[in-house]
């Protein structure tokens, strides 16, 4: 049984995945350039999928070079393109609110599609989520745009649906191992796009190259890491509940650094999303997650990216 201080410290190092994923938001928005998206995601994921390659040192076998490229795509590449539109056109405390409806929308998409049904307070939870979301989007902000709340959306319905192959084809898989394979996949795939679409590679003063390193390096390849030790060894509902940081680091340095405003009805809408997610969270508070599925279903809830 471990002690308590090592819980606590556990929890500690858990809690930097999703602080650094609330940044990631104002990262974005404030020193990365607005109209490379595609630039932007393939130098956020194959830098990071390249560093997990490196550490856990396991090429794909067998199905798994073809499985690995078709989540690469949804989970990376189109996921990542459209956060980083979301960062740019939304302020940081919308995008990063609006983004934490991902495990509700999960939740219903699986019932929709795998009639797994949830239970009544699942279902209140996306409820009182979708309540909260709509209290921070309609505040009558001429800052809060249609496309950036419609990359938003498609991002949560990409990664939800993302979360359901994950879990499907996961079974025995190290997490760890097929989240770099994704990555670098989803990277590879990105780049000759960017190519295509936005010519040359941005240029880069010191403050975006910086900025480039944090999403690469410690937003991706450092957050995952934490997330997936603190996986292994919490309970699954502690980690659900550690996720929440996401939504309120995006809101607090969109307020506090970003010079952004928080009105009341904003400051209610958040509140009930963070309640509509922790009733969500797993019956069993007290389970340990022990396969790499469900490691894999808990990380797709959480999504950063």
């Amino acid at each position: 049984m471990p002690s308590v201080e090592a819980n606590i410290g556990r929890v500690a190092l858990t809690a930097i995945a999703p602080v650094a994923w609330g940044a990631n938001y104002f990262v974005t928005r404030e020193f990365l350039p607005a109209d490379r998206p595609l630039y932007g995601a393939a130098l956020r994921a194959l830098p990071a999928g390249l560093v997990m390659l490196a550490l856990c040192r396991r090429l794909p076998r067998g199905a798994w070079w073809w499985r690995s490229a078709v989540l690469g795509l949804l989970n990376v590449s189109v996921f990542f393109v459209l956060v980083y539109a979301a960062s740019q056109l939304l302020p940081t405390s919308i995008a990063s609110t609006v983004m934490a409806v991902s495990p509700l929308t999960m939740m219903l998409m699986a019932w929709l599609l795998v009639s797994e049904r949830p239970r009544a307070a699942h279902l209140a939870g996306a409820g009182i989520g979708l309540a909260g979301v709509c209290l921070m989007l309609l505040t009558g902000a001429a800052d809060v745009g249609v496309p950036g709340v419609l990359a938003s959306a498609a991002a949560v319905l990409v990664s939800s649906f993302g979360h359901l192959l994950t879990r499907r084809w996961g079974a025995g898989v190290d997490v760890t191992a097929s989240t770099a394979w994704q990555l670098t996949a989803g990277g590879l795939l990105l780049l000759p796009a960017a190519v295509a679409v936005e010519g040359a590679p941005p240029r880069l003063t010191g403050p975006g190259f910086l900025a480039f390193c944090y999403v690469a390096l410690v937003a991706t390849a450092l957050a995952f890491a934490v997330w997936f030790a603190g996986l292994r060894h919490l309970p699954a509902g502690t980690v659900g509940l550690i996720g929440l940081l996401n939504p309120v680091t995006g809101v607090l340095l969109g307020v506090a650094v970003a010079g952004e405003s928080l009105t009341l009805q904003q400051v209610c809408g958040l509140a009930l999303v963070l309640a509509g997610v922790a009733l969500g969270r797993p019956a069993r508070a007290g389970r340990r997650v022990r396969s790499g599925a469900a490691a894999a279903a808990l990380h797709r809830e959480r999504t950063v990216r």
